[in-house]
């Protein structure tokens, strides 16, 4: 297909936004794909032919995977992007990332610390602030999803059971588990961890909804509140 070749002078049949609609999202190519994104080509270049070299990429890097790893600078430097496309094209990929990590938490089930270990470990290891996270659970102990509930240090004004709590009520939860991480890297949990800890599952029980554990992640371990009889 010869570059001058716009997407107007295309027959419909073969556009590639006409063509999800008649046939669906999947039975376009990447570059077709690509091209429903970005939308627009340039004067001499259709966006599907813009699509295509996009792909092509750079040196070590091609197709999806140099789409997914480069940056919105790095996009931003092809002909015919710039920075618009390049977010545009950065949070397309960045909401598939989302929609897969959902899908895939969808079929977890918790059954020990470890299970939380592999869920959040490698996300909140490194972490420069402490973040504090809960896992809905149903009654069969499926993670119904993960919640981002507060960013600072753990205390007690702003970890309040509401909003802990909300989400779970809202989903329906069974039971929840309380994940957060120590920047630090040191494990061990503060006066302060054992008392909000304390107040949830006493929140908790009023509400019908079990605290199941608190996790505290650090850079390479975890620890169970539950297995060290500290809730």
């Amino acid at each position: 297909m010869g570059s001058d070749i716009l997407i107007k002078d295309l027959p419909i049949e073969e556009r590639p936004r006409e063509r999800l609609q008649k046939y669906g999202a999947q039975a376009l190519s990447d570059a077709e794909l690509l091209a429903v994104l970005i939308r627009t080509g340039t004067r001499s270049e259709s966006a599907l032919v813009l699509a295509q070299r996009i792909l092509k990429g750079d040196i070590g890097k091609s197709g999806l995977a140099y789409v997914v790893d480069s940056s919105v600078e790095e996009l931003s430097k092809i002909k015919g992007i710039g920075t618009a496309k390049a977010v545009q094209i950065k949070a397309a990929v960045e909401l598939g990332r989302r929609i897969a990590s959902y899908n895939q938490r969808k079929q977890v089930i918790i059954k020990s610390p470890l299970d939380v270990k592999d869920l959040l470990m490698e996300e909140m290891r490194f972490l420069e602030k402490e973040y504090f996270k809960t896992i809905l659970l149903n009654v069969k102990n499926h993670v119904i999803s993960i919640e981002d509930i507060s960013i600072g240090s753990l205390n007690s004004s702003i970890v309040h059971p509401r909003e802990v709590f909300k989400p779970a009520i809202r989903r329906s939860s069974a039971s929840i588990l309380l994940v957060h991480n120590h920047p630090s890297g040191d494990t061990t949990p503060s006066r302060e961890d054992i008392e909000v800890t304390e107040r949830l599952v006493e929140a908790g029980k009023i509400l019908g909804i079990n605290v199941l554990d608190h996790i505290i992640i650090g850079s390479d371990s975890i620890i169970s509140l539950k297995e060290k009889n500290l809730m």
